[in-house]
């Protein structure tokens, strides 16, 4: 087909210089370009669909997401909350036991004298049990 030809066909599909056809031309014309609207509606059809398909996937995807998030937040929301309560709960215990758990200052002038009489106080209740079971050992220990 020449370029003149290929020009004249596409100005008869554009609805340009449709007077020199004749009625017979412009049925065939007409379902050639029936046929081209119906193809290219069905390409259209099809893109849309396929297009909706994975519009419906994202949206799935992303409520699945969504979900998900939820769930950490109330998982995250119930830890802190306990948490909260066991703070709360240990400032109640910490408050009202703190006089017990702080240590008590002692007057000490010269030494340690705490840890001092609490080793003298050892070692003499040790020296009387060793006189009390050894009375013999202790007798001659004098003489």
């Amino acid at each position: 087909m020449s370029k003149d030809a290929c020009r004249i066909l596409k100005k008869h599909y554009m609805g340009e210089d449709l007077d020199s056809m004749s009625l017979k031309d412009l049925q065939n014309l007409e379902q050639q370009l029936d046929s081209a609207l119906k193809l290219i509606r069905s390409r259209k059809n099809q893109l849309m669909h396929e297009s909706i398909s994975e519009l419906q996937k994202k949206e799935r995807a992303i409520l699945e997401e969504n979900n998900m998030l939820t769930k950490k937040i109330k998982e995250k929301d119930k830890i802190v909350e306990q948490q909260g309560e066991w703070h709360q709960q240990t400032n109640q215990v910490s408050t009202s036991t703190s006089f017990l758990l702080q240590p008590h200052q002692c007057l000490n002038m010269g030494g340690n004298y705490q840890d001092e009489a609490a080793e003298a106080r050892r070692n003499n209740e040790l020296d009387l049990n060793l006189d009390s079971l050894y009375p013999l050992f202790n007798m001659n220990k004098h003489l």
